[in-house]
């Protein structure tokens, strides 16, 4: 609201109540003298109201009824002005209030979209920190591998990098679980594949084919297992022919069985 409204506004209130009060008076003046009221102005006009005091009687005074109403009226307009200047004033400072509050609101959906766009950009330089000295330790083994030669070194390297790998995921709440000898849980294991086995029980896992891996206790990759089951039943053997029997002879191959000799 600009600062012409404003004091448009203003005017328009005050002159509201300057209007209503004078039609009191108007109406107060009517009843005690007889008199037909006067007309209210139309909407939008500029109303003139004109107060019609009657001249006192010769060697009279004016009715100190009327009197008494007209300095109560003017007493009455002049709180009722006062007042609408306070309320107005405060109306102002409301206004300016809630216009600085939406300003600050403006300025805070700024900032966070500001931040969020940060955080999405950059949000993972303190977890890449932690690694960086983990591919630091993989191009030292990498580069002492190939002055010496010494492949027990290097293995010793590779592992070394490994734990401090672990470690770092370790900071930022990845951890790795075990899976072997336990059984089959399906919120963490996924099954592969069945190995018959009498060393364990069924749907113990015996095989650890892929680790699993674990974000502040929530699972993020189930670990690939291969299960035990217990071992097929062995086919029944075939029986024995009785001893009076004898085996019957049997035929070439392009011929057909035939008949022992006696």
């Amino acid at each position: 609201m600009s600062n012409d409204n404003k004091g448009k506004f203003q005017t328009d209130i005050a002159q509201n109540l300057i209007d209503a009060a004078m039609r009191s008076v108007d109406k107060a003046k009517a009843e005690v003298s007889g008199q037909p009221l006067p007309a209210e102005p139309k909407p939008g006009g500029s109303p003139e109201v004109e107060v019609p005091i009657e001249a006192p009687a010769e060697g009279g005074a004016a009715d100190p009824a009327i009197a008494k109403e007209l300095e109560a009226t003017k007493a009455m307009l002049e709180i009722s002005t006062e007042k609408t200047r306070e309320l107005l004033g405060k109306l102002k400072e409301e206004h300016e209030r809630t216009l600085r509050a939406m300003a600050d609101l403006e300025n805070y959906k700024k900032r966070a979209a500001k931040e969020r766009d940060e955080i999405q950009r950059f949000g993972l330089e303190k977890m890449l920190r932690d690694f960086l000295p983990v591919v630091d330790n993989f191009d030292r083994a990498l580069e002492h591998s190939k002055s010496s030669g010494d492949m027990k070194s290097l293995e010793t390297g590779v592992a070394m990098v490994r734990k401090l790998f672990e470690d770092a995921l370790a900071r930022h709440g990845v951890k790795a679980f075990d899976s072997v000898g336990k059984l089959f849980d399906p919120n963490f294991h996924e099954a592969m594949g069945q190995m018959e086995t009498k060393d364990a029980p069924p749907n113990t896992v015996m095989k650890e084919l892929v680790r699993g891996f674990t974000l502040n206790d929530r699972l993020v990759r189930p670990a690939l297992v291969m299960v035990a089951r217990p071992p097929a039943a062995p086919a029944p053997a075939p029986a024995a022919p009785a001893a009076d029997e004898k085996p019957e002879a049997v035929a070439p191959a392009t011929g057909t069985a035939s008949e022992p000799k006696s």
